[in-house]
């Protein structure tokens, strides 16, 4: 595997943060450890001059402040979110953008108005057929200069979870995480929660975008249309047991019990099973599962495990109810999106080594 990373890669990963293995003990994930990805520059935005356009394909236009919103109905709810690219610095060849490794998920109580009946209120046009979404953030990828833009169909807009988020764990959204408005689509990869939020434009067609159409799509080739990103794939994670190489983050146990524990999730409904091997995929055990506790949130799992002294590699896969699996190998595609490839630990097992009491 190539692990050489270009001074891009490595200049975006400073801008981006993912959230530390360890806060998956937390089933509200603190806000400063849930994971951040910003496409161009955060903006400062002044909350008093701040208002939300709702235009296009509707009876009456509106234009709300900040104060309005927080108004209007009020809906809490713990939603888990994923980047697109979590994993991608996995792959090989290695796709050339943000290098995540397993750490681009978190779970916020997200607090805000329902969006459908927002949209209710603009009245829809029997044409609308999709609902495009603006931020404020602006930049220029892939060769185009552009607002962060993403398009859903009328029809999920209307979904009684979807968002428009003024607060994350009882605060005001923090800039980072798209201070004053935000989208929260539950079930989707993080592009879609655009952050920010300036504008909500009903459209009597399908939207074309860069983030739509070309970037958030799983493609084999520059010529292949590839199949456009919604719902997050199942994914589980382990917190790393023991205590960690400061170089290597590998990890240190005693011989003996030790409890495994993790969280699950997928876009696709809730998680089914759990599987844990810690002989590098040659057995599986299924994990403890719990119940969701939020039908938008991760799963916590657990399975109690005999260690015995030797190098032992770690391995987790989820199963949703849909009946998707998470496969042992990553699957390579040209943007390095959606890949949901286990998560692999490396522990040591010493009896020399004796934790702290």
């Amino acid at each position: 595997m190539t692990t050489d990373f270009t001074l891009e890669e490595l200049q975006s990963a400073t801008r981006n943060h993912g959230m530390p293995l360890e806060g998956l003990a937390y089933a509200t994930t603190p806000l400063g450890m849930h994971y951040v990805l910003t496409h161009f520059d955060i903006p400062r935005v002044d909350p008093e001059a701040w208002r939300l356009e709702v235009d296009g394909r509707v009876t009456r236009a509106l234009s709300l402040s900040l104060e309005e919103l927080r108004s209007r109905p009020r809906v809490s709810q713990p939603v888990t979110l994923e980047c697109a690219g979590n994993g991608r610095a996995r792959l090989e060849p290695r796709p050339h953008s943000q290098p995540w490794l397993d750490e681009a998920v978190g779970t916020g109580e997200w607090t805000g108005t329902p969006l459908g009946p927002l949209l209710q209120e603009a009245g829809l046009l029997d044409e609308a057929r999709e609902v495009l979404f603006t931020g404020l953030d602006r930049g220029e990828q892939g060769g185009i200069v552009q607002r962060y833009q993403r398009a859903l169909s009328a029809a999920d807009c209307l979904r009684p979870e979807v968002l428009l988020a003024y607060e994350m764990n009882g605060e005001p959204l923090p800039p980072q995480h798209g201070f004053p408005l935000r989208l929260i689509v539950p079930g989707w990869y993080g592009m879609t929660q655009v952050k920010w939020l300036q504008r909500i434009t009903v459209l009597d067609e399908p939207f074309w975008g860069y983030q739509q159409n070309v970037f958030y799509r799983i493609a084999q080739h520059e010529d292949d249309p590839g199949v456009q990103l919604s719902r997050m794939y199942p994914r589980a994670l382990m917190v790393p047991p023991g205590m960690p190489v400061f170089e290597t983050r590998e990890r240190l146990l005693p011989p003996g019990h030790h409890p495994l524990q993790g969280r699950a999730w997928s876009g696709w409904g809730s998680i089914d099973r759990v599987e844990v091997s810690t002989d590098a995929g040659q057995h599986w055990q299924v994990a403890a599962l719990e119940s969701p506790t939020a039908p938008h949130a991760w799963q916590a799992w657990s399975l109690d495990w005999e260690a015995d002294e030797g190098r032992h590699e770690l391995l987790c896969r989820a199963t949703d109810a849909a009946g998707n699996v998470q496969p042992l190998v990553p699957q390579w595609n040209l943007k390095g999106v959606a890949n949901n490839a286990v998560q692999r630990l490396m522990v040591q097992v010493r009896r020399e080594f004796e934790p702290a009491p």
